[in-house]
């Protein structure tokens, strides 16, 4: 019995796969020209900046969904987050209680907010040891936390 050879190429019809990889491929692509993009324009807190700046600051939470910031010495009210509103500090500040609350830690220790003398901010639970760039997150971000400092000038 003869056996037929077909060497025709196989019919190649659009999968539904095909849009889907070229979808991740080009979001992939534009995630790294991002960063690349980004790195070079952050100036990140180096071990030669000074801090110029600080806040050590503790966070209640209100009956009203508002958030109190006070000064670590002396309670005085630094600024206050109402609901809906600052979602970049009350996130991060979420954040780092949430670290504490699974660490099982203390809410006692202040958060402080720290200014360089380089002009980048950073954040520190000392509780945790965690410490947030927020350069990082972009200058509006960054300024979000800068006008909680006493000079209250984001540089």
């Amino acid at each position: 019995m003869p056996v037929e050879l077909n060497f025709s190429p196989p019919s190649r019809k659009p999968t539904a796969e095909r849009p889907a990889l070229l979808a991740i491929t080009a979001l992939l692509g534009v995630t790294l020209l991002a960063v690349a993009l980004g790195r070079g324009s952050e100036t990140a807190p180096s071990a030669t900046a000074r801090p110029v700046e600080t806040l050590a600051f503790h966070a209640e939470d209100r009956p009203d969904g508002a958030i109190d910031l006070r000064a670590a010495e002396g309670g005085r009210l630094v600024g206050r987050i109402e609901p809906g509103q600052d979602g970049f500090i009350r996130g991060t500040l979420r954040g780092l209680a949430q670290a504490r609350q699974r660490e099982g830690l203390s809410r006692d220790p202040p958060f402080t907010l720290t200014r360089f003398d380089n002009g980048t901010l950073s954040l520190e639970d000392a509780a945790t040891g965690r410490q947030v760039a927020l350069q990082a997150f972009g200058p509006t971000n960054a300024r979000a936390f800068a006008r909680l400092l006493p000079g209250r000038e984001a540089r």
